[in-house]
């Protein structure tokens, strides 16, 4: 298995347990889907969709969507969330790099927060144009490397780097790195940024829900408990110090962009 076939592997694992972090990412999907345009009886492809909040939010318009994810842990509670909303999205494990579909088959191409761990991305948004129609909808939500998220992952990455040849999340919330991506595929793109309040008591509270559900941050404070229990410490306390910055009235601020673009 090569270096990427195995950091494939690892997000699937790490991802199982983000299910309760959907209550800060449903009201994010409605705007990207209402920044994305899509209209009753468009095909909607979601990309690393989670559990489905995007998807079903879609399917909600009358759009005929289909959501692919790689962790199984994360489709299982979609496909609960959408039994629970009584739509019937089509639901399906798979890699973005491999996308299961010809070419020109959707109307629609979404990720929301997805998409950017992938670790080639010029192979990943290269699959996503490739399903699209001309004509048709790339839109996404990403992380700003300067705002909250960004930096946090940033902060993972000095505590546990990447293999050799994967990118940084974060820069698919830079605005001339997302231009360049896409190249001369797309034209209209259009950048807006919208920010999301996430409810915590404290940093510290936040800090350990992260801990509980998001994937790299899982993985790094596992491994680091494993073999080096003081570096867990340093990592919280600079986690925490971060937080602090983005802290108010008990939430905190987590700024993200949406990027849109119309396939030649």
């Amino acid at each position: 298995m090569d270096s990427f076939e195995v950091f494939k592997a690892l997000q699937k694992e790490g991802w199982a347990n983000f299910a309760p972090f959907e209550m800060l990412t449903t009201i994010p999907a409605a705007r990207l889907v209402k920044f994305a345009g899509v209209a009753p009886g468009q095909h909607v492809l979601d990309v690393a969709c989670g559990t489905g909040v995007v998807a079903i939010t879609a399917a909600r318009t009358g759009a005929q969507v289909t959501g692919i994810d790689l962790t199984p842990e994360l489709l299982e509670r979609a496909r609960e969330n959408s039994r629970i909303a009584e739509l019937q999205p089509r639901w399906l494990e798979g890699d973005v790099e491999k996308l299961p579909f010809g070419d020109e088959e959707f109307d629609v191409i979404l990720s929301q927060f997805g998409h950017i761990f992938a670790p080639r991305p010029a192979v990943a948004i290269a699959e996503m144009l490739r399903v699209l129609k001309p004509g048709g909808t790339i839109a996404f939500s990403t992380w700003p490397p300067e705002l909250f998220m960004g930096r946090m992952f940033s902060l993972v990455a000095s505590y546990m780097p990447p293999a050799p040849g994967i990118s940084p999340t974060s820069d698919w919330g830079d605005q001339n790195i997302v231009r360049e991506r896409l190249g001369s595929a797309v034209g209209e793109i259009v950048f807006e940024n919208e920010t999301i309040h996430a409810p915590a008591l404290s940093p510290q509270h936040f800090r350990a829900m992260v801990e509980q559900t998001v994937g790299p941050v899982t993985k790094l404070v596992k491994n680091l408990s494993a073999h080096d229990p003081a570096k867990v410490t340093a990592f919280r306390r600079e986690y925490d110090i971060l937080t602090a910055q983005f802290f108010d009235h008990n939430a905190v601020r987590q700024t993200y962009m949406m990027t849109r673009a119309v396939k030649k």
